[in-house]
């Protein structure tokens, strides 16, 4: 994007943000994942993980690297975190019991959860096994 549009490329990607999160929407509308963009200074390690904690917060699935440096900062960014793994399985256990056998709409621990929570707890737990091996 900096290349094709001229834009400064500055380190809070401030002009780089609308493109970015229309990049998420077009793949997620599209049911594609999306990596986002390399980080060319890989001896700044602080700056590309902030860079990458910002991707993950936006919707990207990961980050490009160039340098291996960056792999332990990348995965702890898009990784999925202990809780939401937790809560997945308690989503998706729920869903599997007997007595939810084809509701589209249960609830767990208070709370109300669809069929759609199950397909997002699904794909992080498919992610999280995937990062796994």
């Amino acid at each position: 994007l900096v290349k094709a549009t001229g834009i400064l490329a500055t380190p809070d990607r401030r002009y780089l943000m609308p493109w970015l999160m229309q990049l998420v929407l077009a793949a997620r509308a599209g049911g594609l994942d999306v990596i986002d963009g390399v980080a060319n200074d890989f001896r700044d390690l602080d700056a590309f993980a902030r860079e990458c904690a910002e991707g993950a917060a936006m919707g990207f699935d990961g980050k490009s690297l160039i340098h291996p440096a960056q792999i332990e900062p990348a995965n702890r960014a898009f990784s999925p975190a202990p809780e939401a793994l937790a809560q997945a399985r308690a989503i998706r256990d729920a869903f599997a019991r007997s007595e939810n056998a084809g509701k589209g709409v249960i609830a767990l621990d208070g709370r109300m959860v669809e069929r759609l929570h199950l397909a997002q707890a699904e794909k992080l737990l498919a992610k999280a096994a995937i990062i796994g091996a």
